[in-house]
This record gives structure tokens, C-alpha cells and sequence, in this order.
């Protein structure tokens, strides 16, 4: 019987709220080593896959950029730039941007179409995927910063990168530790966007 099997469900932890209140988000470009091992980065993934998902679909799924990984995926980046005419400058700095952090998770989501399950509701899974897999990575001691930025639209990277038909990329979520002190952001004003109805 593993771990999950016997874990009792549903009681208080106070010391969860106290991560989910503290969970910020770090510049991708200032995160260092080390990143998570790879016994911690099965962790993050198991956390990601335990989010909210209606009709049990599994509508996402992951790719995990590490090592030399993220070199190959700096080339498929450079490669779409240097065909989009940039300079050679930003060629060079998109062959590398997966080298900013040890490790970069990229969330797919590819919602199944004409069944019950709105889309919507799918799309939103892979959203609330991509959140857990940045609280878990806090609860490590990581930081998390989940971005989007041109690549995960252009279609030669998301070709090069395996994406199917109807599959778009949710967030590529660098993790990483902080290489300098994170600033708290400032935070909605809770009377302005809540309604007791």
C-alpha cells in the first residue's frame, strides 16, 4: 500500500494556508541553481496532476526541460527566431532563455472536444495544473514563475516541441532558488472584488 493510500483526508492544515499565503512568484532571469532533484521534481508533477479536473480527462500533459534538455530546447527557440529575420543578438538570447532556471515544466493542455465536458472547464484544469505545480515548488523551498512569452504561440517551436493538433501550451513554469531576495507585489484590495451574495 503506498503513502496516498493511507493518508486521512480532509483534515485541518494550517500550515498549508500559511504556504498559499506566502507563495510568490520570482523573476525567471534571477533564479539559480539548484533547481529541484529529480525525486522533487516527480513530487511537483504528482502535485500538478492532482488539480481540479471535471470528468477525470487528464486534459494536459507535461514536458520537462533539465540538463541538456534545455540547451535543445534553446536551439528549437533560436532556430524560430533566426527564421522570423530577429538579429543576431536576440537569436542568441533565445537559444538562452531555458537556461535562466534549473528546471522548466511546460504544461500542455489539450482539451477533448465534442464531449460533455465544456472546453472551457478543461482549459481551466490546465491552468489550475499549472498553479499547483508553483505552490509545490514553493513548499520545496523553489521558486516559481510561470510564463507564456511568444514561444509558446509560434507554431515551428510548438511543432519542434511535439504539441498535437489542438494542444496549446498552458505555461512553461521555470523553477529554480531565488538569487536575490523576493519582493512582495502588491495585492488586490479584498472589499473590491468580493461580494457576499
Amino acid at each position: 500500500m503506498s503513502k496516498d493510500d493511507t493518508a486521512p483526508l480532509n483534515l485541518p492544515a494550517p500550515d498549508a494556508m500559511d504556504l498559499l499565503l506566502s507563495r510568490r512568484s520570482g523573476s525567471a532571469k534571477a533564479m539559480t541553481a539548484p533547481g529541484p532533484s529529480r525525486k522533487q521534481t516527480l513530487q511537483i508533477l504528482q502535485a500538478g496532476a492532482r488539480a481540479p479536473d471535471h470528468g477525470k480527462l487528464f486534459p494536459w500533459r507535461f514536458i520537462v526541460f533539465e540538463g541538456k534538455g534545455r540547451e535543445r530546447a534553446g536551439d528549437i527557440l533560436a532556430d524560430a527566431a533566426k527564421a522570423d529575420d530577429e538579429r543576431a543578438k536576440q537569436v542568441e538570447e533565445e537559444r538562452a532563455r531555458f537556461l535562466r532556471a534549473p528546471l522548466v515544466i511546460g504544461v500542455i493542455s489539450g482539451p477533448r472536444e465534442l464531449i460533455k465536458i465544456p472546453v472551457w472547464e478543461q482549459e481551466l484544469s490546465a491552468g489550475a495544473v499549472c498553479q499547483n505545480i508553483l505552490v509545490a515548488a514553493h513548499s520545496l523551498g523553489f521558486v516559481g514563475n510561470w510564463l507564456t512569452e511568444w514561444y509558446a504561440y509560434h507554431p515551428a517551436v510548438k511543432e519542434k516541441l511535439g504539441l498535437k493538433p489542438g494542444e496549446r501550451v498552458a505555461g512553461f513554469i521555470y523553477i529554480g532558488t531565488p538569487g536575490n531576495e523576493l519582493e512582495e507585489r502588491p495585492r488586490p484590495d479584498m472589499e473590491k472584488i468580493v461580494r457576499f451574495f
